[in-house]
């Protein structure tokens, strides 16, 4: 039977297929539909986990209960998952366990671009590495067996074009996963130093094996017979672009990339005149290569940044890209769409506020990043999940008297739960000045709407405990917590600047509802009495794309503005109005 499917609606289904039993993650673009797909199917237990770190940790306990576990991430959440990741490598499985790294090139929803094949390199498991689809599938699906052939966590890499790709999937029945008990094993899975040691050489010798069956696996590392004059050794999604470009050329597609089949490799150069390298992001591969004495060249035709595509791939190993009937943007008159906060969302009119107020605002990973941008400005730093609280914490105390009551940190409430609570920790405990605001909208709101331990609620929607995020701020010794709504702008800046000249640590929970997840109105839309209107420019200067510039005077966009009242509560001239509110 075959069906078309996204390439995480692919992982997914061969997780499913290889009888695993449990799954958890962490939702980060491109990797969150893995486990929105993989919930539906019965018999497995599918949970978001509050970070990587910890979804890791209880798919480790689930392998070594006996079961076949997967955990899914995007690159960064890796970075995260990294301490467990290491050890597990050292401590070995006993049921299957895939971990998946979805990385993302060109960083279309990331803060960098990195390369997770290094990661696997580094803590010496075996990675296997789809190109389309259908690979995704199969792939997952045989990754559990290889982790219990191996004894190894197995890194499935995907890359963002895999992921959101679609093609057609064969699907198979189930497979009645091995029956593993729970063995206690103290010298195995108790990493001592003493034990560690011992399993050290157990880590090489499995490098070794898993690199002879590489060397022999025609299914892992196909090898396509072609034009002798040109071989390309690549993988991943890069495999597409070779084939497309040089359907006739010789090209060995390696799947299973940690251990690198080098053997396999240096027979396929041999039987070509030379070898070209074709790879995104860092030279992985050809560095490899080049190590093994395999002469290859690469990193010299195409670029070290950015994903590939088929115009970069085609001047790589044609010299020029071929001729196409295209049309080139620079031709094409398209408005400009720069990204920007939902109409009504209660980020806005917490980032005027703070604007105005001229606090420096140290942020963090959301959709209220986009309070950097133009016109609200707002924001001044964005590094990582959860740095939003350590950086203000840190300014705050070495940012001299001109910063004194003047710094806060900005964190969603699933970043919060995700790595903000023990920054927040770290202000309580050194005494830190700074003020944490905290704004919960209930849910993961830019991935697409996941549920948090705040939320209630499970990936299924199923109910489950919520945890408060004023008792977790008391919990840890927070004294000054305060709940607010941000849409009552002269209240909020009252708030605001009472916490900010609190001689210690407090918290403000902004607690507004996302207004895309719950199709919120709050009431008609803006109207607007132009003979009131004196061009200050005020409203536009919200943000919000409800309400635009014509002619010098505003324009509210009546199919877009859901009646938040904002852009009302900064125009001084009264020039816009709320005509009813929804309900009254």
């Amino acid at each position: 039977m075959k069906q078309l499917m996204l390439g995480n609606e692919a992982v997914a289904r061969g997780a499913f297929e290889a009888g695993a039993a449990f799954a958890s993650g962490y939702p980060g673009t491109p990797s969150t539909e893995i486990l929105e797909y993989l919930a539906p199917y019965e018999g497995v237990v599918v949970q978001w986990a509050p970070n990587e770190k910890v979804g890791l940790e209880v798919a480790m306990g689930a392998s070594l209960a006996g079961v076949r576990a997967l955990v899914a991430m995007k690159h960064v959440g890796l970075n995260v998952a990294a301490d467990p990741f290491f050890s597990a490598s050292y401590m070995g499985v006993n049921g299957g366990l895939v971990v998946i790294s979805a990385d993302d090139p060109s960083m279309h929803s990331s803060q960098n671009e990195q390369d997770n094949r290094w990661l696997a390199k580094a803590a010496k498991v075996v990675m296997v590495e789809p190109s389309d689809a259908e690979e995704a599938r199969w792939m997952t699906r045989e990754a559990f067996a290889l982790s219990e052939q191996f004894d190894t966590p197995v890194l499935l890499r995907m890359t963002t074009r895999v992921c959101h790709q679609t093609g057609v999937v064969n699907l198979e029945e189930p497979l009645e996963a091995p029956a593993r008990a729970y063995k206690k094993d103290i010298l195995k899975y108790v990493l001592l130093p003493g034990h560690a040691r011992l399993r050290r050489p157990l880590v090489e010798e499995r490098l070794v094996a898993a690199a002879a069956f590489g060397n022999e696996s025609d299914r892992w590392n196909p090898a396509f017979a072609g034009d002798v004059d040109v071989g390309v050794i690549t993988s991943g999604v890069s495999y597409a672009y070779v084939r497309e470009t040089m359907p006739g050329a010789s090209i060995l597609k390696l799947g299973l990339t940690n251990p690198l089949p080098l053997e396999r490799m240096r027979r396929f150069a041999g039987q070509v005149k030379k070898v070209i390298v074709v790879e995104e992001l860092d030279p992985y591969l050809e560095e490899a290569a080049r190590a093994a004495g395999i002469r290859v060249e690469g990193k010299s035709l195409r670029p070290y940044t950015g994903e590939l595509n088929l115009t970069l791939v085609e001047k790589a190993l044609l010299g020029e890209a071929r001729d196409k009937v295209t049309v080139s943007l620079a031709d094409v008159e398209i408005p400009r769409r720069p990204p920007t906060l939902c109409p009504g969302c209660g980020h806005r009119p917490l980032f005027r506020v703070l604007r105005d107020m001229r606090v420096h605002v140290m942020g963090d990973i959301g959709c209220y990043t986009l309070g950097a941008l133009k016109p609200l400005g707002a924001m001044e730093s964005c590094m990582c999940m959860g740095a939003s609280v350590g950086m203000a914490e840190g300014l705050a105390r070495f940012g001299g008297p001109d910063l004194e009551g003047r710094v806060v940190g900005v964190i969603g409430d699933s970043t919060f739960f995700h790595s903000g609570i023990t920054g927040l920790v770290d202000m309580v405990v050194n005494g830190s000045k700074a003020t944490l605001l905290i704004l919960d909208n209930g849910t993961t709101a830019m991935t697409g709407a996941q549920p948090h331990p705040g939320s209630g609620v499970d990936i299924r929607g199923g109910q489950v405990p919520r945890l408060d995020l004023a008792d977790v701020c008391r919990g840890v010794g927070v004294k000054r917590v305060v709940v607010v709504e941000p849409y009552d702008m002269d209240n909020l800046e009252k708030v605001l600047a009472e916490e900010l000249a609190a001689p210690e640590v407090s918290v403000v929970i902004v607690r507004a509802p996302c207004v895309l997840n719950e199709r919120v109105t709050f009431a008609e839309p803006v109207e607007l009495e132009l003979e009131l209107c004196n061009k200050c420019g005020l409203c536009i200067r919200v943000g919000c794309m409800a309400i635009r510039e014509k002619d010098g005077y505003p324009e509210v966009l009546a199919d877009l503005c859901n009646g938040c009242g904002v852009c009302v509560q900064v125009c001084g001239e009264g020039a816009l109005t709320i005509p009813e509110k929804v309900g009254a």
